[in-house]
C-alpha cells in the first residue's frame, strides 16, 4: 500500500476545473490525486475536501482556515494537514479499516476479511499483525497523519482489491496456524478449544 501523509502531501488541482466546479453550484469533492468529482462519489474514493454550495470571494475563504492554498500558474496547490480530523471523518465510513483511535484496528469493513480477523484471534494473531501484512503486500492507500517528533500516527486504510487482500490474509493466517499445529506443543490436537477447531476448519489446516 502507498502512504499518503496529510501533513506532507500537496494536492495539485487544475485551477480552471476548480472554477468551473464552483460556478456549477453543485456539491463536489477533491480526491487525493487532485481530481474534482461530483456526487455520487465512488465508494473507494478518498477525499481531502467536500464542498458546500456557497458564495465566496476567493479560494482561501472557500476552503477555510484549516487548508493552505496557493494559486500558481493555472494550478491550485492545497495542503490539508491542519484539517486532518475532518478529512478522517469524511472518509471513515468507506475505509477498509480504521487505525485512528488509541485502541488501534479492531475490525475490517469487508465481511470476508472480518471473518479472517475473527478466526485469526483464536490463535493470538492480532489485527495489528494482519494490517501490517496488508500494508506490505497489498495494493491500496494508507491515508494518514504521521510525524516523527513527537511521534504521532493516525490513519485509515483503503484496499484497492478486496479479493487480493482476502487471498493474501487467508494464506498468511493459514500458514501461521499450520506452523503452530506442526511445531508448538501448546497446540496439540488434544488441547485445542472449540474456537480453535472452528478456525482450523475455516482455514483448512
Amino acid at each position: 500500500m502507498k502512504k499518503f501523509n496529510l501533513l506532507k502531501e500537496i494536492i495539485v488541482i487544475n485551477q480552471q476545473q476548480l472554477i468551473n466546479a464552483l460556478n456549477s453550484k453543485k456539491v463536489f469533492g477533491i480526491n487525493i490525486d487532485g481530481n474534482i468529482i461530483f456526487e455520487p462519489f465512488n465508494e473507494k474514493e478518498i477525499l481531502v475536501f467536500k464542498s458546500e454550495p456557497k458564495e465566496v470571494k476567493n479560494l482561501t475563504e472557500f476552503f477555510g482556515s484549516n487548508y493552505r492554498v496557493v494559486e500558481d500558474d493555472g494550478r491550485v496547490l492545497l495542503k490539508a494537514g491542519l484539517n486532518w480530523q475532518e478529512v478522517i471523518k469524511l472518509n471513515k465510513s468507506q475505509a477498509s479499516y480504521d487505525d485512528t483511535t488509541a485502541d488501534g484496528v479492531d475490525r475490517f469493513l469487508n465481511d470476508d476479511l472480518e471473518k479472517i480477523g475473527w478466526y485469526a484471534t483464536d490463535f493470538d494473531i492480532s489485527y495489528r499483525k494482519l494490517v501490517e501484512v496488508l500494508e506490505e503486500k497489498c495494493d491500496g492507500t494508507l491515508l494518514c497523519i504521521e510525524q516523527d517528533d513527537p511521534f504521532q500516527f493516525s490513519g485509515l486504510g483503503f484496499l484497492a482489491d478486496d479479493k487480493q487482500a482476502f487471498d493474501t490474509l487467508f494464506n498468511y493466517v493459514k500458514n501461521v496456524i499450520q506452523n503452530l499445529l506442526d511445531n508448538d506443543p501448546l497446540y496439540n490436537k488434544d488441547n485445542l478449544t472449540e474456537d480453535e477447531e472452528e478456525a482450523i476448519e475455516f482455514f483448512g489446516c
